[in-house]
């Protein structure tokens, strides 16, 4: 080996150490794929051969992140300078992508996403200034950073497929933004890495997407953002999640024990109408009466016909009127009233 290749490779492994992270494999429905490795631009370079995989190059020989002062460049879209990948995997809609990353530095907190985009033809001819982005998963700060939670795993994050995606050719986007920096503009930043992917099934949307420059904004909330303020929320960057609805979360009422809301609306009282006696009920208490009343002795003095007695005894003899007014007495007097038959 000359010198020169020598010196090359040597500056290769250096910057891929000083990368903060790269997708080094992908397993698509449980079949595995090696991801781009960033020393096969060198070795391109001595008329070597490019992988022939699903994973897109890139130049990202640097530190290995996308800025934000590039946000209206195409290199947002799979990294710098990315050139599609050579080939393509399948996976089932409704099946899952494993994206395995080299080991990634605790420090750079962060968010987690994938989009997909699907491709007129085939992906492997794709450009990516011209590619309409959907995003399917992404995770923010729940307790813990995404990016804490993909190291928890083994450097590894999986993505579900949606069912109800059309199938087709699409690249899939896989991205780390790391918040250490974010504090200040242009301080994020992002590692976007693409592959390109079949989808088989029998889904049929397609929904629109958003362009590669029109993904994020140097001034977002989730890409401006100072991690160390102890911010319990985060809101993550870019177009909103595939499947749910944009804009403000709004409030909601508990739900009841029953599930369901009521709102009641406001009525006019009710008149309380007096209850009438029913007409059986009053026959039947003059028969109970007649019967006691006939029931009294005959050894008994006559009493004079009145209205009422001081005792409040029925009199010997008794006008209708003057028996039903005996028999409200009774059942009514502790109310101290008296009314007439009529009001019944």
């Amino acid at each position: 080996m000359s010198f020169k290749v020598a010196a090359t490779l040597a500056g290769a492994f250096a910057s891929v150490a000083l990368a903060h992270g790269t997708v080094t494999g992908i397993k698509v429905d449980g079949t595995y794929q090696a991801g781009y490795d960033l020393s096969s631009y060198y070795k391109a370079q001595q008329g070597g051969e490019i992988p022939t995989i699903a994973a897109w190059s890139a130049e990202n020989l640097d530190n290995g992140f996308v800025p934000p002062s590039d946000y209206g460049t195409s290199d947002i879209a799979c990294h710098k300078k990315a050139a599609p990948g050579k080939t393509s995997m399948s996976v089932k809609a409704g099946g899952t992508v494993e994206f395995q990353w080299s080991a990634w530095p605790e420090s750079h907190i962060g968010p987690v996403l994938t989009y997909v985009a699907k491709c007129s033809g085939k992906c492997t001819s794709a450009d990516p200034a011209t590619l309409k982005w959907v995003k399917i998963d992404a995770a923010g700060l729940d307790g813990t950073w995404a990016a804490a939670d993909l190291i928890k795993n083994n450097n590894t994050w999986t993505t579900t497929v949606p069912e109800t995606l059309a199938a087709g050719s699409y690249v899939f986007r896989h991205e780390i933004i790391a918040l250490h920096g974010a504090g200040s503009k242009d301080g994020a930043q992002n590692y976007p890495q693409c592959f390109n992917i079949d989808i088989t099934g029998s889904g049929t949307d397609e929904p629109e997407g958003t362009l590669t420059t029109e993904l994020y904004t140097d001034s977002e909330p989730g890409i401006l953002f100072d991690p160390y303020k102890g911010s319990t929320t985060y809101e993550i960057p870019g177009p909103a999640l595939y499947g749910s609805a944009s804009g403000t979360k709004p409030v909601v009422p508990d739900t009841p024990s029953n599930g369901t809301f009521s709102t009641p609306a406001p009525s006019a009282p009710t008149p309380v109408a007096p209850t009438p006696v029913a007409l059986t009920s009053l026959v039947t208490s003059v028969a109970a009466a007649a019967t006691q009343a006939a029931e009294v002795p005959a050894t008994e003095a006559p009493v004079a016909e009145e209205e009422d007695t001081e005792d409040g005894a029925l009199p010997k003899t008794f006008t209708l009127d003057t028996f039903i007014d005996w028999l409200r007495s009774k059942n009514g007097a502790s109310k101290k009233a008296r009314r007439h038959a009529r009001q019944f």
